[in-house]
């Protein structure tokens, strides 16, 4: 685990393929009780530490993970993620192109537990929940093709089940039809956390998103030229290492070039 950003609101950890956010049914040890230890013995707190899981990464996905270190903190963040005061934007890599170069999808989503998959309809069934994302065709290389994706809902595989039933399986995710497994283990998706304020740029760091959350945190009344001023300031922003190793597959993919010629 690595630890990318803490103040005395929130910390920011780099999940790696194969880790999960909160405890499943394996019975492996979840990043938020790895990160309570590692808060406890950090700062030698006794009894038990609060931790408050914002947000989830699927296991096989690379990412930022935010987590709540107050009570007071994890309402906050809770409510400006409801209010669409923050939102989360993916990369995705596929084989296949598209049929669009951009378009918003709907699907009725259910998932079986007995395989931890989910499954998607373009009519409404029992028990389904509706599942809506917009996607964006970024790049192509020779063979593969970088799409930006926008969750309207949250829910379980979805970027991986909708993007599936389009014909562009993600890169790696052998469980929603992919041909060849990644040498890590991963899929090819990286969350990437993007200022609304900002919206249509692409490419931010991955904690930009975060600069104005953190201000709200700790100046409840920060006006948006404040918040402005903070993201002038250079020293805020850091690029975790999930997203360079993204950023390196993406190369070795040849989609980076493909990027920069656009």
């Amino acid at each position: 685990m690595q630890v990318l950003y803490e103040d005395n609101h929130i910390i920011i950890v780099n999940k790696a393929p194969g880790e999960i956010v909160q405890g499943d049914k394996t019975g492996d040890e979840p990043l938020v009780e790895t990160l309570k230890r590692w808060i406890k013995d950090k700062y030698n707190k006794p009894g038990n530490v609060f931790c408050g899981v914002v947000h989830r990464l699927d296991r096989p996905v690379a990412g930022v993970v935010v987590f709540a270190k107050t009570s007071k903190a994890l309402s906050r963040l809770n409510e400006m993620f409801r209010n669409g005061d923050v939102h989360k934007t993916y990369w995705a890599i596929s084989r296949n192109c598209p049929p669009k170069g951009e378009d918003t999808l709907t699907h009725y989503i259910t998932t079986v537990e007995r395989n931890n998959k989910s499954y998607a309809s373009l009519t409404p069934k029992s028990g389904a929940k509706e599942a809506r994302l917009s996607y964006r065709h970024i790049a192509s290389s020779d063979r593969y093709h970088l799409l930006e994706v926008n969750l309207m809902t949250g829910r379980k595989h979805q970027i991986r089940v909708q993007l599936s039933s389009i014909g562009c399986t993600i890169k790696g995710d052998l469980k929603y039809g992919d041909k060849r497994s990644n040498p890590d283990g991963s899929i090819s998706k990286n969350l990437r956390l993007v200022d609304p304020s900002d919206s249509g740029v692409i490419g931010k760091e991955a904690l930009d998103i975060f600069l104005s959350t953190m201000y709200k945190l700790r100046y409840p009344n920060a006006t948006e030229i404040d918040i402005r001023n903070a993201k002038a300031d250079k020293s805020y922003y850091e690029l975790p290492l999930t997203e360079a190793a993204f950023s390196r597959q993406m190369k070795g993919l040849g989609i980076r070039q493909a990027l920069k010629n656009k």
